[in-house]
């Protein structure tokens, strides 16, 4: 009787490890883009919860209407089918606002829950960003294949939801203390 090698692989490992890669690239990018879509509820809607970490931190409240205005796009980017430089641009404006939230709530002294926050959303931004897909990556020389009508569909119902979601879910009050 032979002996079953201990450094064989099974034949469903790489379809196994597409699947479990597709999984969580799904997974971080819906999570980032409800995140982003909520930001832009609460930020254009200027609720007190964000007016009081504004003012905690002292950017104006002027800046809340620019970020919201920028978040919602970046969601609906980041969901889309195709536009690969655009995903890019989207992922590289989600970095920034994380790590620059990240940074504003460190400087300003705020406890580590303030600050590890934003950290964890811009990891999933990264993680999101090196799991796409190739058809959502942005390659020199390769055409891109245009989209199917259902996947628009489904990209404006998520958006859709993800604002409804974060209508429903509006903080009252203020944040709590630094």
């Amino acid at each position: 009787m032979e002996a079953v090698r201990s450094d064989a692989v099974s034949p469903a490992a790489p379809r196994i490890a597409a699947r479990v890669r597709a999984v969580a690239y799904w997974a971080f990018t819906l999570i980032v883009a409800l995140e982003m879509a909520a930001g832009a509820m609460w930020d254009l809607l200027r609720i007190q919860f964000v007016t009081g970490v504004f003012a905690h931190l002292g950017y104006p409240v002027y800046m809340l209407s620019i970020l919201g205005a920028w978040k919602l796009p970046c969601a609906a980017a980041l969901l889309a089918p195709g536009f690969p430089r655009l995903k890019e641009w989207a992922y590289a404006g989600a970095l920034f606002l994380y790590t620059g939230a990240a940074a504003s709530h460190f400087f300003s002294g705020d406890r580590p829950g303030n600050w590890i926050g934003p950290l964890v959303f811009g990891a999933m931004t990264l993680a999101s960003s090196e799991l796409r897909p190739d058809d959502r990556r942005l390659r020199a020389g390769t055409a891109v294949k245009p989209a199917r009508p259902v996947a628009w569909i489904a990209t404006a119902a998520t958006l859709a939801v993800f604002v409804v979601i974060a209508l429903l879910t509006l903080p009252k009050g203020p944040p709590p203390g630094p």
